[in-house]
């Protein structure tokens, strides 16, 4: 079977790969050399799209050198948004949900904030807030998205008024 760098639990574009089965995500979870490799691959692509992971712990983010050029090609390419939904996805079920927060809020804060990466906006918005998993940091991330909207009033991933009383 052909294999993927992030697999999923999910049928993807690639009508012949099939989905991860829970058997095999706890083995790749307890296989160190797995984990490993897996982490690198985040890494290359982080790399691709001209963003660094600076804490492997933490999983925090920041744009690497070459990110000017590389947020163009994001900008140009929105298949990328489909790769980066599919990594999200994956890094939630491999255990890495803190990876998913910190690549979701640098996209929010790339997209919202910065408006370095207009044509990825719809997407953070609409595909990468909702793959967190974690209820509570998608609350914190909807809320900070909803922050930096503009404007405001037009914001539809979550009510308002919730959001006004948020914490």
């Amino acid at each position: 079977f052909p294999f993927r760098l992030f697999p999923l639990r999910e049928h993807g574009m690639n009508w012949r790969a099939r989905p991860l089965t829970c058997q095999e995500i706890q083995a790749f979870k307890r296989s160190k050399e797995v984990m490993q490799r897996f982490t690198r691959a985040y890494q290359l692509m982080l790399r691709f799209y001209g963003i660094r992971l600076i804490n492997e712990k933490t999983g925090e983010l920041k744009r690497a050198e070459n990110w000017a050029e590389r947020f163009q090609n994001l900008n140009r390419f929105s298949h990328n948004n489909l790769r980066i939904t599919r990594i999200l996805k994956c890094l939630g079920e491999m255990g890495y949900e803190h990876y998913q927060v910190h690549l979701v809020k640098f996209f929010l804060t790339e997209t919202l904030v910065k408006e370095t990466l207009p044509n990825v906006k719809r997407s953070a918005l609409d595909y990468f807030l909702f793959t967190i998993r974690s209820k509570e940091k998608r609350r914190e991330l909807v809320h900070y998205a909803w922050q930096h909207f503009k404007p405001r009033g037009s914001f539809v991933w979550g009510p308002h008024d919730k959001l006004l009383r948020y914490r």
